[in-house]
């Protein structure tokens, strides 16, 4: 519960980042003019000087240029301009003030307008403004200087008609400034950088002690095979005392004596079958029934063990019920007490060997 309510809450955040962000975020206006000049010369102009309102329609618009009747401000209800619908392609230029920009642009929208161009004050130069207008939208509208307004002002009071194209220029914001992208640039190049290297770091560190733990479990294997060869091996004979009785077993494959069958005696006395009890000193070096170190008891250089002994994977537990000796359970979870002394637990197995004698009885 607590998780899907951060995720709720990480998730608004971020929505509510977005929102601000595209708010922050505009389109410049490229606008071009033309016109003919009394001697027929066709003048083309064109600047980047336009600003997309926030509530604009981001997209093309042409036509004529046409101006309010009276107040250029192109304000009121009433139809402000020589034009409607049913005229060719036409484009509102009104000069900002007197109303709001959701006013200016409904009135010539009204009229069938196919653009609205709001050029600034006077005394603003060729500066603009990201305006909005929120109660005007399903039109094309931007804002340009007062300085290029006035321009194209003149010529249409002279008479001459002025075609006007308006296209979709380039988004500006916060982030996509020169100085941020340098900025974002430079930590996303850090960032990618401190992740490689922490991988690398990573996996450095562990191909290094895997290759460690492989040498040394290559060492400790071979000084096994060495303590392997020094044991004591024997034949089992008719009589000996491991097939009379029927205690004795195998502690790894729990499987009575023979005679003809081959045994390795562990330096703790423990007998096992040979083919039994060679892979399982090569892999856990300990006999199955004491955990005694058969490494130690031959005298195997310890800090050699001793670095494999903190990386080497849990033994498995193995019980092995006796008549006359006593049964071992070591937890091998605890890797604090490696004396098998400090987990022996002796068990009274004559109820086991009195049903044993009943049985052979």
């Amino acid at each position: 519960m607590g998780k899907t309510q951060h995720c709720l809450l990480l998730l608004l955040c971020l929505s509510g980042l977005v929102h601000y962000s595209a708010a922050l975020v505009f389109w410049t206006a490229m606008v071009e003019i033309s016109y003919d000049k009394r001697n027929n010369e066709t003048v083309d102009k064109y600047c980047d000087c336009g600003v997309y309102g926030r509530n604009s329609l981001l997209e093309k618009a042409s036509g004529v240029v046409a101006l309010p009747k009276g107040d250029p401000k192109g304000c009121g209800s009433d139809p402000v301009y020589n034009r409607n619908s049913s005229s060719p392609p036409w484009i509102a230029l009104v000069k900002r003030g007197n109303c709001t920009f959701s006013q200016k642009i409904n009135a010539a929208k009204r009229q069938g307008a196919a653009g609205v161009v709001v050029y600034n004050m006077d005394g603003s130069g060729n500066s603009t403004t990201h305006m909005a207008h929120s109660d005007a939208t399903g039109i094309v509208a931007i804002m340009i200087g007062n300085s290029q307004g006035m321009e194209i002002v003149r010529l249409v009071i002279n008479g001459t008609d002025v075609r006007m194209l308006i296209d979709l220029g380039s988004p500006h914001g916060p982030w996509m400034d020169t100085y941020w992208l340098y900025f974002l640039s430079i930590a996303f190049f850090i960032v990618t950088a401190a992740s490689i290297a922490y991988f690398v770091f990573i996996s450095a560190n562990r191909l290094y002690s895997l290759n460690a733990h492989r040498r040394t479990e290559r060492k400790l294997k071979s000084e096994a095979t060495k303590a392997i060869r020094r044991l004591q091996v024997r034949k089992l004979k008719t009589g000996d005392e491991e097939i009379t009785s029927d205690s004795h077993v195998c502690a790894v494959c729990i499987e009575s004596y023979k005679a003809g069958e081959v045994v390795t005696v562990l330096t703790c006395d423990h007998i096992f079958h040979k083919a039994c009890i060679e892979p399982w000193l090569l892999q856990r070096r300990t006999c199955p029934m004491c955990k005694c170190d058969i490494l130690k008891a031959l005298g195997v250089d310890e800090e050699t063990k001793e670095s494999l002994s903190s990386e080497s994977p849990p033994e498995v537990t193995v019980i092995t019920v006796t008549g006359g000796e006593p049964m071992y359970e070591v937890p091998l979870t605890d890797r604090a007490s490696p004396d098998p002394e400090s987990h022996q637990h002796r068990y009274d197995n004559g109820a086991f060997e009195g049903d044993s004698m009943a049985g052979r009885r």
